[in-house]
């Protein structure tokens, strides 16, 4: 089965940049497809200095759900969003201030990732960080969930005026082109080994991150290791305003579109039960009561394997069953049961289920915001995001009307990081009454 290979590379223009991170692709880009995927085949796509954050979404989306194994290379530098605190991979007209708007969120990484089999996706960084976001990493280590083998380094920023260069990634790429692919844990120490040499300070300096598929994630010290194992199109930076909002259109329209995702989804979910505040409640379909398989040690395994044969139906029974195990251990509301509904929210995307995908979505936001997150936490605006999304693909005026009145609810409440999405939504629920009216 062939590879994917994502190779993003990515910093602000200007006297913000801390790295030369678009320097390391043209060494990546000498070495074989096969060889980066470590496949006999592989598809590259190759990011060089993205402007924005949903052009990056949208491909990394489409590398997450590429069937057989996923390689991604990021090279580039993290700061912190002013309001939030989260790490954002800086972009190019990414400032200090407009961080939320115009940087990558680093969960999302964690979010497109989360529904791939175990061990079929490995990471490799390489990146540099402002000093507030580096002091935020000594203590809250970057992560890109479980299931995933993540290695390379977090680097400090460096002196004034100086621009730091990717000698990790450098490295990885230098190894890589001899046409041997190590074990990508051999070739992490085999980097850093060659980093040692290059930036003897390293050894003092820098987080190191070596994440082995399963394993709970974190930074430990550099320390250096025997070499001997134990399609973009480039643009200039536009103005630093945030962009406006611009979401998916239905079939046959011309509306633009908020995060990008594939094909896919269809059948009602669980939710929990109804928030105090006013948040909108969706209700749909009991679930069945079928007990919990035996199944593997990790379920998303048999449901990523389901998705890619294409049994779209047995995935969602499987998630559904382990969503009701979920509510009768952990209650509704819960992280486990909001898991499940997630996780069956890009199920029915997958299955080109838009009605269900956006219904369950909603239900998610809703189960967030009843268990008290806020309306700006990452998962209620991923959450109310996506269903935006989806109910932008939803071609039956009668479904599209009811859910988008739901979605203006939570809208006003949730407006996210883009502008327009509340106007959007009302510019569209005119549009249907109109046409109702008319018919």
């Amino acid at each position: 089965m062939p590879g994917t290979v994502l190779l993003l590379a990515a910093s602000p223009v200007g006297k913000g940049s801390l790295v030369d991170a678009a320097s390391v692709l043209p060494v990546l880009a000498a070495v074989s497809p096969a060889v980066l995927s470590g496949t006999d085949t592989a598809n590259v796509v190759e990011l060089a200095d993205p402007l924005e954050p949903q052009a990056v979404l949208t491909r990394l989306r489409a590398a997450a759900t590429a069937p057989g194994p996923l390689t991604v290379f990021v090279t580039g530098q993290l700061q912190l969003d002013r309001r939030q605190r989260l790490p954002h991979l800086a972009l190019a007209r990414t400032t200090p201030s407009t961080v939320r708007y115009t940087g990558f969120p680093w969960h999302w990484i964690r979010e497109e990732l989360r529904l791939r089999a175990p061990g079929g996706t490995t990471v490799f960084v390489d990146l540099h960080a402002d000093a507030e976001t580096w002091q935020h990493l000594v203590t809250q280590p970057l992560g890109v969930g479980p299931g995933v083998r993540l290695y390379g380094r977090v680097a400090p920023p460096p002196p004034r005026r100086t621009l730091a260069m990717p000698t990790y990634m450098k490295s990885v790429a230098t190894i890589l082109r001899s046409g041997h692919r190590p074990e990508p844990g051999q070739l992490h120490q085999q980097a850093l080994t060659r980093v040692s040499g290059e930036e003897p300070e390293a050894v003092r300096r820098d987080l190191v991150l070596a994440v082995e598929s399963g394993a709970s994630e974190g930074s430990v010290p550099f320390v250096p290791a025997p070499a001997v194992p134990t399609p973009f199109i480039p643009a200039a930076s536009p103005p630093e305003a945030p962009a406006p909002f611009i979401p998916a259109a239905p079939p046959g329209a011309s509306a633009p579109f908020i995060p990008a995702a594939p094909p896919g989804a269809s059948a009602p979910f669980i939710t929990a039960s109804p928030p105090e505040a006013s948040a909108p409640f969706i209700t749909a379909a009991p679930l069945p009561e079928a007990p919990v398989p035996s199944a593997p040690s990790d379920p998303h395994a048999e449901i990523a394997s389901a998705v890619e044969a294409g049994r779209h139906g047995d995935a969602d029974g499987l998630a559904a069953r382990w969503e009701q195990d979920a509510l009768r251990t952990y209650g509704p509301g819960s992280d486990e049961v909001v898991h499940w509904m997630e996780v069956r929210a890009d199920l029915a995307m997958f299955a080109g289920d838009a009605v269900r995908s956006c219904r369950t979505w909603l239900a998610v936001a809703d189960a967030r915001l009843g268990a008290g997150q806020s309306p700006d936490a990452p998962g209620v605006e991923a959450a109310v995001d996506r269903a935006h999304h989806q109910w932008g693909r939803i071609a039956e005026a009668a479904p599209a009307r009811e859910l988008g009145a739901v979605l203006a609810e939570l809208r006003a409440r949730v407006p996210g990081r883009r502008k327009g999405a509340l106007q959007h939504v009302h510019q569209r629920l005119e549009q249907l009454r109109a046409t109702q009216q008319v018919g």
